[in-house]
């Protein structure tokens, strides 16, 4: 029983360290990812598609992206999306071709970038910490229930926060990392 609560618990913990390590490349840094655009939908035909199922996107060098799309109806839809996205992008069109020029990020908004990193990195602390809080609620109904020992339990809940303790240093190693890539010049 105690070593379910602890295999949740380690797996949801995982989870939110990459959960948040999905949510940090979607973020631009100074240099071109195709992770950058993953997350657009495009209008395909009335219903809302991932662009990378409507079009291929690749770095054309380190400032820039080329999409293709692969229908040339959806030249217009894929532009459409990314100036509604909420990048700061403006697509130049040539023929089928989209290309996205990455402009170099000026310091304020590397920093506020990076501010942002910090306030992801507590949410992600944040839900490790629930996390945490589930899986000792459970230890103390166990022994509320008297289906364990309070040797155990107390034992149970260390290892719980010695988990918890490792996983919000994964965080901040992200958080670092993160910060390091955007202040790179």
């Amino acid at each position: 029983m105690l070593n379910d609560i602890k295999k949740d618990a380690t797996t949801r913990m995982n989870k939110s360290v990459e959960a948040f390590r999905q949510d940090l490349t979607k973020l631009r840094t100074g240099r071109a990812t195709t992770a950058l655009v993953d997350h657009l939908k495009v209008n395909y035909y009335g219903s809302d598609m991932p662009l990378t199922q409507v079009a291929s996107v690749a770095i054309a060098d380190a400032r820039s992206l080329t999409i293709t799309p692969w229908e040339k109806g959806m030249v217009a839809a894929v532009e459409k999306a990314i100036l509604a996205s909420d990048l700061g992008l403006t697509p130049n069109t040539a023929g089928t071709v989209i290309r996205i020029n990455l402009p170099p990020l000026t310091e304020e908004r590397r920093k506020e970038l990076t501010k942002h990193v910090h306030a992801e990195g507590e949410n992600a602390k944040i839900a490790i910490r629930n996390v945490r809080r589930d899986a000792i609620q459970h230890v103390k109904e166990l022994l509320k229930d008297k289906k364990v020992t309070e040797d155990d339990a107390r034992r149970s809940e260390d290892e719980i926060q010695k988990l918890t303790d490792k996983h919000v240093k994964d965080v901040d190693d992200v958080v670092k990392a993160k910060e390091q890539e955007l202040m790179a010049v």
